[in-house]
């Protein structure tokens, strides 16, 4: 039996987004647990699709006990401040100090975070708590599928983890995984040989889409790698939003033969290389994604779906631009449904003046995004609600959403659900809350780059991805970039990346 200590910090950054990540923003629950120490921690997991509730469960199934640390997450934005870093950090820190003895520290990470002082957030968590407990104690962590794997972070854990699905249905599943590979590491009584490659090309968010060709053939393959001596194999494809050396996606393995373990790092890496030219795809205009969905609708057997992907506030957008909206508007779209258009300031007019009320409201041209434009119309409040509500799709299982106070607005043939606290559209209890049925709707618009489909794809007759104005830019190669390592693709057998002019 051993005793684990656990905890983590959660952040994807989005080094072009417009807001960043306070401490309040890891305060915030959301869709997600609130930062928390200890047993409060624990109790928030339960039950959760989160890493670390994965992890401990599995851990106390083996036999082990979990000492929690510290947690927190926040929505994905631009950088991390550096006061929110330095308190979550001293929290799990100062938890680690107190709790000893123990045997392995456990983190659920993100591996995207940058912060205001550290491009790379995870590595220097990383460090600090490899200083703390010394060279030889097993230090392993999860990590998020979109993670831009650093040479630093291989070398400071003793093995890294990543998610299998995107949609991330498996995260908890990872942090089980590695519950099971940690009980290895003891039971071999020693620490894996590891091997780490980077790809030379930066992977679209839309395309890394699991449920699709190429990625869903690579990440069932992944098996295949772990053979033998080889206990272990990852493929990161990267978050393609953060102007820092490192970004991009990788491949590492883990194993107990060094050999082995270099010759399926390099075999995997061969495969995701072979596969460049599959991860693209077509996007649509925001005019251009309704008229196709009008076009659609009549004939098909379930909603069309157009993911507003530059909005994605799973990607670092506040989910409040307005382009897909006007779109719908100017063309006269009917049983259309949007969600989640974020504004606090509309949410609240709408309470104040009640159901059935007509109100005039602007939503967008806050993002400072060119083309992010404000939209001023008259809706109906049709319908009111507190915000809370449970999640029902595999995606956020087991979430309790807090949204903050919310409504329902018509215009037209058009419904929009306004909600204070933002969270990407990736679960049909997110229309459902204020009685919008997106079963029985002809075009639904999601601002959700690839988790929605999760949810939405059983029930869509097709998916369209859009790319109206807004801070998460679908392809890399129109980011303004500074801080990239010369020599990549900026996309799938694209430009290469020769540095700042």
């Amino acid at each position: 039996m051993a005793r684990i200590a656990v905890g983590g910090m959660q952040h994807e950054t989005n080094t072009f987004a417009p807001s960043k990540a306070d401490l309040a923003a890891f305060e915030v629950g959301g869709s997600r647990p609130t930062l928390s120490s200890g047993d409060a921690m624990m109790a928030q997991m339960c039950g959760r699709n989160i890493s670390l509730a994965g992890f401990v469960e599995q851990a106390e199934a083996l036999g082990h006990v979990c000492h929690p640390l510290s947690w927190g997450s926040a929505s994905p934005s631009d950088v991390v401040t550096e006061e929110a870093f330095e308190h979550i950090a001293a929290l799990i820190l100062d938890g680690l100090a107190a709790a000893a003895p123990f045997d392995a520290v456990y983190l659920c990470l993100h591996g995207a975070m940058v912060t205001e002082h550290f491009e790379d957030g995870e590595g220097e968590l990383l460090r600090r708590v490899r200083a703390l407990i010394g060279p030889d104690m097993p230090l392993v962590a999860s990590l998020d599928l979109h993670c831009n794997t650093t040479p630093a972070m291989i070398d400071l854990a003793d093995l890294l983890v990543a998610y299998r699905t995107y949609p991330h249905v498996d995260m908890a599943d990872t942090g089980a995984r590695t519950a099971r590979l940690l009980n290895e590491m003891f039971a071999r009584g020693g620490r894996p040989a590891k091997a780490f490659q980077q790809i030379p090309f930066l992977i679209p968010l839309n395309w890394q889409c699991t449920m699709m060709a190429p990625a869903d053939q690579i990440y069932s393959d992944l098996a295949n790698y772990e053979q033998g001596e080889v206990m272990h194999a990852s493929f990161t494809p990267g978050f393609p939003a953060a102007d820092i050396h490192h970004c991009g996606p990788s491949v590492f393995t883990y194993g107990w033969d060094q050999a082995a373990t270099n010759q399926a790092c390099a075999a995997l890496a061969a495969t995701v290389n072979a596969a460049e030219g599959g991860f693209a795809g077509r996007i649509y205009g925001p005019d251009e994604a309704v008229q196709e969905a009008m076009r659609l609708a009549p004939s098909a057997h379930g909603p069309i779906v157009i993911a507003d992907t530059q909005d994605n506030p799973g990607a670092g957008g506040d989910s409040n631009t307005a382009g897909i909206l006007k779109a719908l508007v100017a063309a006269r779209a009917e049983q259309a449904s949007l969600g989640l258009m974020v504004d606090r300031t509309a949410a609240e007019i709408a309470h104040r003046a009640g159901v059935g009320a007509e109100v005039r409201l602007s939503f967008g041209g806050h993002s400072g995004v060119a083309g992010d434009d404000p939209f001023e119309a008259v809706y109906t409040v049709e319908k009111l609600h507190d915000g809370r509500f449970d999640a029902t799709g595999p995606f956020y299982r087991g979430a309790e959403f807090n949204m903050g106070p919310s409504a329902c607005l018509r215009i037209g043939g058009i419904r929009v659900v306004v909600t204070c606290n933002k969270a990407q559209l990736a679960d049909q209890a997110m229309y459902r809350f204020v009685d919008i049925e997106p079963t029985t709707e002809k075009i639904l618009v999601n601002k959700s780059s690839v988790h929605f489909r999760a949810d939405f794809a059983p029930i869509a007759a097709e998916i369209l991805v859009c790319a109206a104005p807004g801070p998460m830019i679908a392809d890399p190669a129109d980011l303004p970039w500074q801080r990239l390592r010369p020599g990549i693709r900026l996309n799938p057998l694209g430009p290469v990346w020769v540095g700042p002019a």
